[in-house]
């Protein structure tokens, strides 16, 4: 697919996630690319606790992260964050009652139903320190040198022009600004069934790059101090049981073969980067 028409499936698949409030990456399907069958599971399987869940608007959380990156990013009293695909809103209401009243965070998604989803969430929620704006994470709708830090959830591997992220990132990062971000990468290359596959693309997995170009991608932006923080394999048993794997076996008649490759390649990593 053309890098439009991805972004235009993307969107799509991200629209009907937000309308139908179900817990998945791929449309028609009840789990995400982190196999639970819940939006609480989920979460809990990747990091955030039941304090995090539970302090957040019904809705808030829909289960399509793949790790908790406000959990590492060492927020601080008044300084502004940045949410790189906020959907609808999970992660800047955590880092929204870190940074404080005196705080900022921003949200950034390309779907406008993710868009509506949030702004209500933070009504419901009365976060008066958090704001969501329309547009796509490769032309942030964001100031230079104007934020603290840059957290990302599970996003990026989504689009299909990374070092342009990584390059508007570094733009609008303050200096000594830092990235935390957790995403989906790949040790090799997937099989071509899969990489073809617009269920696969949408839940997590087809759009992944390889994890050395991904890193490469942020020091080439220029960013500084490039650091995986922790890396999980999913495996071939969590590929052959997700039920959103299963959906993809199914609708696009990719190979039992090919799916067992997928699991000896995705990996879910951490990243920390700064920038110089």
């Amino acid at each position: 697919m053309k890098k439009e028409e991805i972004k235009k499936t993307v969107r799509e698949g991200y629209a009907q996630v937000a309308r139908s409030q179900s817990s998945c990456c791929a449309p028609q399907t009840p789990s995400c690319c982190c196999g639970v069958d819940t939006a609480k599971e989920i979460s809990k399987g990747v990091g955030y606790t039941d304090e995090d869940i539970s302090s957040v608007p019904d809705g808030a959380n829909l289960g399509l992260g793949c790790g908790n990156p406000v959990a590492l990013a060492s927020l601080k009293e008044g300084e502004t964050v940045l949410d790189l695909g906020s959907g609808a809103g999970f992660d800047c209401f955590l880092a929204a009652g870190r940074v404080g009243k005196n705080g900022k965070v921003i949200g950034v998604d390309m779907t406008p139903e993710m868009l509506d989803k949030a702004r209500e969430n933070a009504r419901k929620g009365g976060y008066e320190n958090v704001e969501f704006r329309l547009g796509e994470i490769e032309n942030l709708p964001v100031a230079d040198n104007s934020t603290d830090i840059i957290i990302s959830n599970c996003v990026i591997n989504l689009s299909p022009d990374k070092e342009r992220v990584f390059q508007e990132a570094y733009r609008v990062l303050k200096p000594d600004g830092r990235l935390m971000v957790s995403d989906i990468v790949l040790l090799e290359e997937l099989p071509g069934s899969v990489q073809k596959s617009v269920s696969a693309y949408i839940s997590c997995l087809a759009g992944a790059a390889l994890k050395e170009k991904y890193l490469a991608a942020l020091k080439k932006a220029g960013f500084k101090e490039v650091k995986v923080i922790d890396e999980t394999s999913f495996g071939t048993e969590f590929v052959a049981s997700d039920p959103t794997v299963l959906a993809i076996i199914k609708d696009e008649h990719i190979s039992q073969d090919d799916i067992k490759k997928v699991g000896k390649a995705v990996r879910s990593i951490k990243v920390s980067a700064i920038k110089s």
